[in-house]
């Protein structure tokens, strides 16, 4: 049945057969049989197929996050058993936004790194909704997300208070441009809490980097709301002030989020445990 159900989620995520066959690398009458029998082993129709593609029906979305995290069970299985059995050194899947990615992970990577030089790291940066997404989907195994971004509603998640972080006003010296706001893209936790917390900034400028971010800071074209991390060196080099303004500094609690502790692989379950202790 786990083959019926990476298909089934792989016509969902392209919307037609014949591009799920493609990714899939076999058939589409093959794909077509396994979303058959996968139907026939649940007892109902999952996907409504007509000339313009596949949609899922009432079953089918319902089906979808199920079908996730029991696809995401089973890797987490093979990876716990092979860890165990010496197969490999094993993996850390993280997903982190910016910050955390440039200011906040590195020296406990770093720790981890020396602890097991073996196990290989992969770091994606990511805002905290792609992260949830990837989660759920079983692709990480440990997301950093803001505290005020963790959903209600949903028991399939633990979410543990891990990081402290203040958020400050920077400008270039001088403060040319006290109206104007370079900011993250609509959607990032940055933005939301910019435009939660000062009254309609006027946005000239939005992109998707702290590096970015910064350098068209200090070239004067606004200001900007960011982790004080990351300004330290700036501020020391003297070429970003830290602005005073009423409405900062803002502090954050950022959250280690994971499936379950007994769900985590081994790797990732003592580098949460190295996030916790630092």
């Amino acid at each position: 049945m786990l083959d019926n159900l990476r298909h089934f989620l792989l016509v969902v995520e392209h919307g037609t057969f014949t591009a799920a066959a493609r990714h899939a690398h076999i058939t589409q009458p093959a794909l077509s049989t396994s979303i058959k029998r996968l139907e026939e082993q649940l007892g109902g129709r999952l996907l409504h197929r007509d000339p313009r593609g596949a949609r899922p029906t009432v079953a089918g979305r319902a089906l979808i996050p199920k079908a996730e995290l029991a696809l995401a069970a089973v890797e987490d299985g093979r990876r716990a058993v092979a860890e165990v059995l010496g197969l490999h050194a094993g993996e850390v899947r993280l997903g982190a936004g910016p910050t955390t990615a440039t200011y906040m992970l590195p020296p406990t990577l770093a720790r981890y790194r020396q602890l097991y030089p073996a196990v290989r790291i992969f770091l994606r940066e990511a805002h905290s909704p792609a992260s949830w997404d990837s989660l759920r989907r079983g692709e990480l195994d440990l997301a950093f997300v803001t505290g005020g971004s963790v959903p209600t509603g949903e028991s399939w998640f633990v979410a543990e208070p891990c990081l402290d972080d203040t958020l400050v006003v920077a400008a270039a010296p001088g403060d040319p441009a006290p109206d104007a706001w370079v900011g993250f893209p609509r959607g990032s936790m940055l933005r939301r809490i910019l435009d939660e917390h000062f009254d309609a900034p006027d946005v000239v400028m939005e992109l998707g980097s702290i590096a970015a971010v910064k350098g068209n800071v200090r070239a004067g074209i606004g200001r900007c709301l960011i982790s004080r991390q990351a300004i330290t060196q700036d501020v020391a080099e003297g070429r970003l002030v830290e602005v005073d303004d009423p409405r900062s500094p803002i502090q954050r609690t950022l959250v280690v989020v994971h499936r379950g502790v007994d769900r985590l692989p081994p790797a990732a379950a003592r580098l949460r445990e190295l996030l916790l202790d630092a």
